[in-house]
């Protein structure tokens, strides 16, 4: 992406912000360490970089910038396999990427989706910001029909309102704390959306889905940072344990507690793109590497990765993400099945 679209993205955001959001604060006061008075925190990350601080580091920096639109074609592709996508098998475990952290999961009888973004950009305008690099494999009109979606946090790249108006009403969601009123706004009824915090956990038949920590951020503008919580998700689909990792960068303590609580996990849905230069990045992306720990930590038996290849968010380029998971993998002394790189547009049965 050029550097003329990234300012034209940088400058639409901040009047974007300015016409859509208002400056009250939540009324509520903390009753856990993550909680304050206007909002929530991390508890083991000491910088938390802002809007300024990342257009300092885009364009005043002498950060090498990759264009991956450059070497998109290093993305794996594959056609979807409608046959397994329409009719699945109820006991066949099944995962597709449709790119991004959005995944279709598939398991007696039951449908979820996770962080659904199937726009051609991340972003509060159609006109702007960061484009898709690989077409997107599934269109939403062509999903067999969700039971339930998963929202990590409420950035564009994680939660697109076209998206959310297009699967409509009769999807459950499953959001983290103080979100539930954006759903409302765009037509939801209440009963159809579930608010959780951490370590909260929500069951409907077959599904639980339990909130876990991440360390990440909030924000749609430039004036609600903080004001929603975060989260990761440990899933369970009948007896199919996954965990969600959403977006999150990496501590020695919260995904040991995920593991102590919830492990062993079958497969994990493990965040790797958008971590250079790790300077900026390391609060709010993990590196390969550290995704790696993460597997270890939560005690998956498998990772699948996950946050690359669809937008251009941070410095590195496509090969090097691939090249940096290989190395990761193997510092690790993880095999290519524990630690997978899929396909967009792939399913795979586990």
């Amino acid at each position: 992406m050029s550097r003329v679209s990234y300012g034209f993205f940088a400058g639409c955001w901040v009047v974007v912000s300015l016409l859509l959001v208002s400056c009250s604060t939540p009324g509520y006061q903390p009753t856990k360490p993550w909680h304050t008075e206007r909002g929530f925190k991390n508890l083991h990350a000491e910088k938390e970089n802002g809007f300024f601080d990342y257009w300092y580091m885009r364009w005043f920096s002498d950060v090498d910038w990759q264009d991956q639109a450059e070497q998109a074609h290093l993305i794996p592709t594959a056609e979807p396999n409608m046959d397994a996508i329409e009719a699945p098998d109820p006991d066949v475990r099944q995962v597709t990427w449709i790119g991004h952290s959005t995944f279709l999961l598939q398991y007696q009888g039951l449908t979820v989706l996770t962080d659904p973004i199937f726009s051609d950009r991340a972003s509060p305008v159609s006109f702007a910001g960061p484009t898709r690099l690989t077409p997107l494999p599934l269109p939403l009109e062509a999903l067999p029909p969700v039971d339930a979606v998963v929202i990590s946090h409420d950035h564009y790249d994680h939660l697109d309102e076209a998206s959310i108006k297009a699967l409509g009403p009769d999807v459950h969601y499953y959001v983290p704390l103080k979100l539930k009123g954006w759903f409302l706004e765009q037509g939801i009824e209440a009963e159809r959306v579930t608010e959780l915090d951490w370590w909260q956990s929500a069951s409907d038949g077959a599904l639980a889905v339990h909130s876990t920590p991440s360390q990440h951020w909030s924000g749609r503008s430039l004036w609600d940072r903080f004001e929603t919580l975060w989260a990761s998700y440990v899933i369970d689909i009948g007896d199919w344990r996954l965990w969600f990792g959403g977006d999150t960068g990496y501590n020695e303590f919260q995904f040991k507690d995920i593991g102590e609580r919830f492990g062993p996990i079958d497969l994990a849905l493990n965040p790797v793109g958008a971590y250079l230069p790790r300077w900026f990045m390391e609060m709010p992306h993990v590196d390969p590497y550290q995704a790696t720990l993460i597997h270890r930590d939560i005690g998956a038996r498998q990772s699948v990765t996950m946050h690359w290849g669809a937008f251009q968010l941070a410095a590195e380029g496509i090969q090097q993400t691939l090249d940096d998971i290989e190395a990761a993998r193997e510092k690790s002394g993880l095999s290519p099945s524990e630690f997978q790189v899929m396909a967009v547009g792939e399913t795979k049965f586990f």
